[in-house]
């Protein structure tokens, strides 16, 4: 158990079971699995927020954020500057680090073994493979079973969602647009999430079967991308046949027992308001992402203080009020996802 404080920092460790919502919980079938997910829940029902400098961490930390994303640049500014988004600068992440007492975050490229174990070996708490960066590898995303350290990533749909838990995430997020102020695909994304857990439950033995086999079906991306004659079957997380089809079974079959993803859920992009994550907890999530919605509005200590106050009482309406009337200066500029060049909730599958 000393990998533990590679990533909890001093936190009390959990017990061997993992918190789920509502109450509920799931027996883990594995010791890392146990590791991971436990830091994981320890976050749920709370703010993750998006910072690029140690003055913002502290404002993250003082308004009850239970968590802060190291990165260069908020969403919003990697949207408008384009090119190549990359992993942030060891030197800045450590400086985030050292002046916060929160876990820390970080991100890495979509497939990109290497920035996640930099990220490792700097200390970070957890890291984000995320679609807000520039993919790197087309084809697959991170062995993530492979490292010590807990990841979280983004799904649009349940099959998503399930392959990247197949391959060792600890923590799932709608991947929403991130940077645009504007919440609707998150919402999408987790009414389809919702309505494919319930298409789940109503599956008989059979149905089951054949939804891992589509699931387990976009791993062949490669192999279909060639113009060459024969099979291989080989992926980063092992050969696509029978094993990888049962470990993909047993997660649908979690799924439909507990009703909701067997991980701890957030919401992430286009948070931009208190009203926003109040919406998105009242669907179900566990807890919210929020980056450019705070640094990118007018008075980004009170829009963090509103957000967290929003987040914790997401079902008393007279205080979501409260904490939208907190706000003295405007949200950020909202954009409709129509007018985007680049859809980023598209990148990775």
């Amino acid at each position: 158990m000393d990998a533990l404080h590679i990533f909890m920092r001093g936190k009390p460790s959990v017990g061997p079971i993992a918190m789920i919502n509502n109450g509920n919980t799931q027996p883990l079938r594995h010791s890392e699995d146990l590791l991971k997910r436990g830091f994981a829940s320890m976050l749920q029902g709370g703010v993750i927020m998006d910072v690029v400098t140690p003055d913002q961490a502290a404002v993250a930390e003082a308004a009850g954020a239970v968590s802060v994303m190291a990165l260069e640049r908020v969403p919003a500014d990697i949207r408008k500057a384009g090119g190549v988004a990359r992993t942030s600068h060891p030197s800045m992440i450590k400086g985030i680090i050292d002046c916060t007492t929160v876990p820390v975050m970080a991100k890495s490229r979509i497939g990109h073994e290497a920035e996640t174990q930099v990220l490792q070996a700097l200390g970070v708490d957890m890291v984000d493979e995320s679609e807000v960066l520039t993919p790197a590898d087309p084809y697959f995303h991170i062995n993530k079973k492979a490292h010590d350290i807990p990841f979280v990533c983004g799904a649009t749909g349940l099959g998503e969602a399930v392959r990247r838990i197949y391959e060792g995430a600890a923590m799932i997020r709608t991947k929403g647009e991130a940077g645009t102020g504007n919440v609707v695909a998150a919402v999408t994304h987790a009414r389809l999430i919702d309505q494919e857990i319930r298409q789940v439950q109503n599956l008989n033995d059979q149905g089951l079967d054949d939804a891992a086999h589509k699931i387990m079906n976009r791993y062949r991306v490669l192999s279909e991308s060639s113009e060459l004659p024969g099979i291989s079957n080989m992926t980063p997380f092992g050969e696509i046949g029978d094993e990888m089809h049962g470990s993909i079974r047993d997660i649908l079959c979690e799924v439909a027992e507990l009703g909701r993803l067997p991980v701890v859920t957030f919401c992430a992009g286009g948070i931009a308001t208190p009203a926003d994550a109040s919406l998105m907890m009242q669907m179900g999530v566990d807890g919210i992402f929020v980056g450019s919605g705070i640094f990118k509005s007018e008075d980004p200590e009170t829009m963090a203080d509103a957000i967290v106050l929003a987040t914790a009482h997401y079902d008393d309406p007279v205080k979501v009020a409260e904490a939208m009337s907190m706000m003295d200066g405007a949200p950020m500029r909202g954009d409709e996802l129509e007018t985007l060049e680049v859809r980023l909730d598209q990148r990775g599958w």
